[in-house]
């Protein structure tokens, strides 16, 4: 899968690269990552990538041109705008866009892009979360490293990825590991029964506790 990341700070990505499973995943040939300088398809001396809004107000606008040149090469892939605007970020969406050959993820900065960018230029646009970042490239990272955790063999173990958080609806169960009494607290006694049916069945009821309790959104949803 290729990844490419538009951005006017390239140098934020980096580090997070080469960490984790982002790292594995490169070093292994399952993901290529193209980091793209805004500001490299920028004109003039100071490579200018903002101007004032026009009406007025505060704040600053990207400007269409870079951006249209930077996201011209990029046509036919599926282009991805981080905005206040856009749908909520759900689990469905990484694990559609983790189907794709090359996802592109355009990190907006200042008061946002140009309208005719969001209009012509991008098939999607997408929230985080009811919150304000200073710019998208929190946001890409988040959804690099959602997207490539769902890519063939790019977790040790690919059960990781279906008995989790959001599958089916719920929340994940309790998790514990040794030892098994901990200051007076022990693990629930099931856990440690080698019943293989009991402990789904226990599983299966604390997903549906959890997610009832913690999250009434979601269990109102199944």
């Amino acid at each position: 899968m290729k990844i490419s990341i538009v951005t006017i700070f390239p140098r934020y990505f980096p580090q997070a690269l080469g960490l984790g499973v982002l790292g594995r995943a490169l070093d292994a040939g399952l993901l290529d990552v193209d980091v793209i300088d805004l500001r490299e398809y920028a004109s003039g001396t100071h490579r200018a990538v903002d101007d004032a809004p026009f009406g007025g107000g505060p704040g600053m606008v990207m400007t269409p041109e870079p951006l249209a040149r930077a996201l011209d090469p990029l046509e036919g892939t599926h282009r991805v705008l981080f905005a206040p605007v856009g749908r909520r970020l759900g689990q469905s969406m990484l694990d559609r866009w983790s189907k794709l050959d090359h996802l592109t993820l355009v990190c907006g900065r200042y008061e946002g892009v140009d309208e005719r960018i969001a209009e012509h230029f991008i098939d999607e646009e997408v929230s985080v979360g009811d919150f304000v970042l200073a710019g998208g490239e929190v946001a890409a990272l988040l959804v690099l490293e959602g997207v490539v955790r769902l890519l063939p063999d790019a977790v040790g173990n690919p059960c990781s990825v279906v008995f989790e958080s959001f599958r089916e609806g719920l929340l994940e169960e309790p998790v514990y590991t040794r030892p098994a009494t901990f200051r007076g607290w022990s693990v629930p006694e099931v856990l440690l029964s080698g019943d293989h049916q009991r402990i789904a069945d226990w599983r299966h009821a604390k997903r549906q506790e959890r997610t009832r309790n913690r999250r009434p959104d979601l269990w109102d949803g199944n």
